[in-house]
């Protein structure tokens, strides 16, 4: 009888559950495999970005053909894009195709594209699949072609005559069923858009009617993006399918923007790699010193960018590069190509050791002032030696015993990734860095063991503002930290995509946050720049009113949120004033640090003046700081009894 249960108690398989589905189908099933992640837009890497990229990614490809010179691109309510090129046009015949049947396109053919990004025939159908309108339009030599779709299906198709120039038009709308809630940045569309100019020199980027130019290429990109001084000038070099940029800074660490044929390769890969090693290398055999890799580059920030013909990338989001030759045997004709099976790490080694060498030999002056910054970084590496190893070990015992770091299971750098983009959970690890028992038992109790480390500081961290690295090694909490990120050897070991402060909502959880801050942005700026670091907002108020014997509750952030909820809970709700994260419940915090969980990236750029800030902020106790407290205070007491 139970035997007869069970197979009963099985579930059918038969021909009905064969299904096949169209291209646009496939791709809105599974957008992870095309797009990677979905997300909402608060993140550089998410998917509505992915989308306007595999747009532009054609119209650059055009300027790379030497067809348009300009690109125009409207953001409209941050919630819709349009992109018009002045390039060859998709041939009318194909548009429909081009657009919304996989594995189609243009790029299969090197005669016609060369070094391109787009080699899948993928991009521009997971636009049209993953938007709830779409509009794909080309011009060819006076005839118009114009396809509009919804959600991949198409609606409407016309052709007529026109005096428009050549070019595409994209214009698309993001399926808010599946981007919930999205909105796009502004400003990061704007990085994206910078980053195509300087890696395409001549091109006219016009978003929004601003124009976006680069006449200098990665000399550009280094000087808008450097937060501290460079030593020397630049250096620039540009050869046949590669450039490099680089110059030495005085803060600690390594940072570097990598590029292949245009596109931004966010997590490096052979081309990175390659740059660092032989780089390395070249300046160590040009003095002729025995130096330490790490040394030479520290404080070094640098931006190579080399074209690949027919490059491998890891994922079709193309940020990190696979290939280890720069091009096939052959062409589809059976021609040899001029790079073939050359591997990417000869041909940039080659091309550092000959033109970096040759240009710290005409130039003795920078040569002298790179030696000096190596020297001194030798210098304070050789001085806390003693004080490494002994931190290190120090730390390899408190992670063992779990005094400090409650570790999750699955780490950024774990190698091996999910064929499905979207639900690579190595995007979500993340460590939460709190204070004292209460707070951090809450987190975790509450937490994802899988994805959620919790790192428990003990009492409020050091200033570390104007203090060398040997504070790092000397004081417990930092070094300890530092080991759990895995960042002392730079970011390619961090263990944690995200790196959150959770800390109360009140002014000794403000001061702590400044003081993290603050010893990331002296040691470890790179973790900040590279979008890591981020803060954890918790509800200052929980709003709540029993209806039939069940309540209804609203978490507050603000105060502006707690008004909105008292009036919607009317009559007489109950209002609870949460002081610090420890009197919030292990179930209630679950709310709060799972999939909804609200953060705030914590960003670095050239214009935050960060040297100026820290120094007012964090430094010397001067009159001129105790003059803007005194002075804001009053402000504040005035707020108070006006309410």
């Amino acid at each position: 009888m139970e035997e007869n249960e069970h197979l009963q108690s099985i579930t059918s398989y038969t021909e009905e559950n064969i299904r096949h589905l169209s291209d646009m189908e496939h791709v809105r099933t599974r957008p992870g495999m095309y797009i990677g992640r979905l997300g909402d837009g608060s993140q550089a890497e998410d998917g509505i970005y992915v989308l306007l990229k595999e747009v532009i990614d054609n119209s650059i490809d055009e300027f790379k053909m030497g067809a348009g010179k300009r690109i125009e691109i409207q953001l409209e309510d941050d919630l819709r894009v349009s992109v018009r090129d002045y390039g060859r046009g998709i041939p009318l015949g194909s548009l429909i195709n081009a657009v919304s049947v996989l594995n189609t396109g243009g790029k299969y053919d090197t005669k016609a594209f060369q070094k391109s990004v787009g080699l899948n025939g993928v991009g521009l159908k997971a636009v049209n699949a993953l938007s709830i309108r779409f509009i794909a339009r080309s011009v060819r030599d006076g005839q118009l072609r114009e396809t509009i779709f919804e959600q991949g299906n198409l609606i409407n198709d016309q052709t007529c005559s026109t005096d428009e120039e050549n070019g595409t038009f994209i214009f698309f709308e993001p399926d808010n069923s599946l981007f919930l809630n999205y909105r796009f940045r502004p400003e990061f569309i704007e990085t994206m858009l910078r980053n195509y100019t300087y890696l395409n020199t001549g091109l006219s980027i016009y978003y929004n009617g601003k124009r976006i130019t680069s006449r200098n290429g990665l000399e550009d990109l280094l000087n808008d993006n450097m937060t501290a001084p460079g030593l020397y000038p630049i250096i620039h070099l540009k050869g046949e399918d590669i450039e490099i940029a680089f110059t030495h800074t005085a803060q600690y660490g390594e940072e570097y923007y990598s590029f292949v044929n245009g596109q931004h390769t966010t997590q490096g890969g052979t081309h990175q790699s390659a740059f660092k090693e032989h780089l390395a290398r070249t300046i160590k055999e040009f003095y002729g010193k025995n130096f330490e890799y790490q040394d030479i580059r520290n404080g070094l920030v640098a931006a190579i960018a080399i074209n690949v013909i027919e490059p491998t990338f890891e994922s079709q989001t193309k940020i990190k590069l696979g290939s280890l030759v720069m091009a096939p045997e052959k062409d589809s004709d059976g021609n040899p190509y001029p790079l073939s099976g050359i591997s990417v790490n000869k041909f940039v080694g080659d091309f550092i050791k000959e033109n970096v060498d040759n240009y710290l030999h005409r130039h003795p002056d920078v040569a002298d002032v790179m030696l000096q910054k190596i020297q001194e970084s030798e210098k304070e590496r050789k001085a806390i030696a003693g004080v490494t190893k002994i931190a290190r070990e120090r730390a390899k015992k408190a992670n063992l015993h779990n005094r400090k770091l409650r570790d999750c299971r699955i780490h950024l750098n774990d190698l091996k990734a999910p064929k499905d983009e979207e639900n690579d959970p190595r995007l979500e690890s993340s460590i939460f860095i709190t204070e004292g028992d209460s707070a951090s038992g809450s987190i975790t109790k509450s937490r994802d063991v899988n994805i959620q480390a919790v790192f428990s500081l003990r009492g409020k961290p050091l200033n570390s503002f104007g203090l060398t690295k040997k504070v790092v090694y000397e004081n417990e909490e930092f070094n300890l930290l530092q080991a759990a990120l895995n960042i002392e050897e730079g970011l390619d070991g961090l263990r944690y995509n995200k790196v959150i402060v959770a800390t109360d909502a009140d002014v000794d959880g403000m001061h702590i946050r400044l003081l993290m801050i603050t010893f990331f942005l002296q040691f470890f700026p790179d973790l900040i720049k590279k979008g890591h670091v981020y803060i954890l907002q918790t509800p200052l108020f929980r709003v709540r009113n029993r209806k039939k014997g069940v309540y209804e509750t609203i978490y507050c952030y603000s105060e502006e949120e707690r008004l909105a909820a008292i009036k919607k809970l009317s009559p007489n709700p109950e209002i609870t004033r949460f002081k610090g994260l420890g009197e919030i419940s292990p179930d209630e915090f679950r709310n709060f640090i799972g999939k909804d969980m609200r953060l705030e990236q914590v960003t670095l750029r050239k214009t935050d003046a960060v040297n100026e800030l820290l120094e007012f902020y964090m430094g010397k106790n001067t009159m001129e700081r105790q003059n803007f407290i005194i002075n804001n205070l009053v402000v504040e007491e005035d707020i108070i009894n006006e309410n």
